[in-house]
C-alpha cells in the first residue's frame, strides 16, 4: 500500500491485512525514488493499493508503476477519470447514467451565457478537488460575476468553469462504497446545519442507507463507467430518481464503517488477494 498521509483508512486497511495473514507492505510515497528505465520494482510486490491523498502524486506514481508492469488499484485510467469531475461526467453520460445537467466554459463571459441557459441557482465546482473546497453556489448573476472575478486570479485549473444545476433534493446525499462493481455499503450524508453542502468534512452526519435495487444498479453502472476498482459513488435523490454527481477514486470510508457495520477494510484486502491469484 502506497500512501502520503496515514489516515484512519490506511490504519484499518493495514490492520485488516494483518488479521487475515496478508503480507501488506506500507510504502510512504514521499520516500519513493524510481529509476524510470529499470525493470519491475520487486519492492512493490504483486499488487499495489494506491492510497495517496494527493491526486497528482497518486496519478504520477501509478503511471510509473504500471509502466514497470506493477498492478495498481485503482489503475491509471480510473484515477484520471474518477479524479476529475469533468471526465467523470463525460464517462457517466457516455454510459447513459443519470447525472446533473452540466455546462463547461473557459471564460467568465461564456460561463455567464451558459448560466442563462442552465438557470439559477447553480453550482460551480473545481474539476479536481475534494471535501467541498472551492465549491460555490451561484444564486444569481451578481454572485456569479463576483465569484468568477475571483477565479480569474487563481491557478489556471480554477479558470475551467464546470457548472452543474442545483438539484432539488432532501438535505442529504448518498455515498456508496463500490468494490469490484459491487455496492458493499452506503450512507446518507445528512446536513445538520442546513448547509446545502453535505460533505462529511463540513460537519454532515452519517446514517446507514439501505441498498435498494435502484441504488445498487446505478452505482454499479457508474463504477463500470469509470473503469471499476475500489470507488466511492455519490448520488442525489432528485424528483426524477437518483442522479450520480461524483465518483471518488481514493475514497474515504471512516464514517461508513461505524454507520453500517460493514467491514470495508476487510473487503478491500479480500479484493486485492483475489486480484493476486
Amino acid at each position: 500500500m502506497v500512501y502520503d498521509y496515514v489516515r484512519w483508512e490506511e490504519k484499518v486497511i493495514a490492520n485488516a491485512a494483518k488479521k487475515k495473514g496478508v503480507d501488506l507492505k506500507l510504502v510512504d510515497s514521499k520516500d519513493v525514488s524510481l529509476l524510470l528505465d529499470n525493470d519491475y520494482e520487486k519492492e512493490f510486490g504483486d499488487v499495489v493499493l494506491q492510497r495517496c491523498l494527493s491526486y497528482f502524486r497518486s496519478l504520477h506514481l501509478t503511471a510509473t508503476l504500471e509502466a514497470k508492469g506493477v498492478s495498481v488499484v485503482n489503475n491509471f485510467n480510473v484515477a484520471i477519470v474518477a479524479g476529475n469531475k469533468l471526465f467523470t461526467t463525460l464517462a457517466l453520460l457516455k454510459a447513459g447514467i443519470p447525472t446533473p445537467q452540466t455546462v463547461l466554459s473557459f471564460a467568465p463571459e461564456s460561463a455567464l451565457k451558459s448560466l442563462e441557459k442552465l438557470g439559477y441557482p447553480a453550482v460551480l465546482k473545481p474539476t479536481i478537488g475534494s471535501w467541498g473546497r472551492l465549491v460555490a453556489l451561484l444564486k444569481d448573476r451578481d454572485s456569479a460575476e463576483a465569484i468568477f472575478e475571483d477565479r480569474e486570479h487563481m491557478f489556471p485549473l480554477y479558470q475551467i468553469y464546470y457548472i452543474q444545476e442545483f438539484v432539488k433534493r432532501p438535505p442529504r446525499d448518498i455515498r456508496s462504497i463500490v468494490i469490484d462493481d459491487r455496492v458493499v455499503a452506503a450512507i446518507y450524508r445528512v446536513s445538520l446545519s442546513g448547509n446545502w453542502k453535505t460533505n462529511m468534512a463540513l460537519g454532515a452526519k452519517a446514517e446507514n442507507c439501505p441498498i435498494t435495487k435502484e441504488l445498487e444498479d446505478i452505482c454499479a453502472r457508474a463504477s463500470k463507467a469509470v473503469g471499476g476498482g475500489i470507488l466511492g459513488v455519490d448520488c442525489m435523490e432528485s424528483p426524477d430518481g437518483l442522479l450520480v454527481h461524483e465518483v471518488n477514486n481514493t475514497t474515504e470510508f471512516k464514517n461508513t464503517v461505524p454507520a453500517t457495520g460493514v467491514d470495508i477494510p476487510g473487503l478491500i484486502i479480500d479484493y486485492l488477494v483475489k486480484l493476486r491469484k
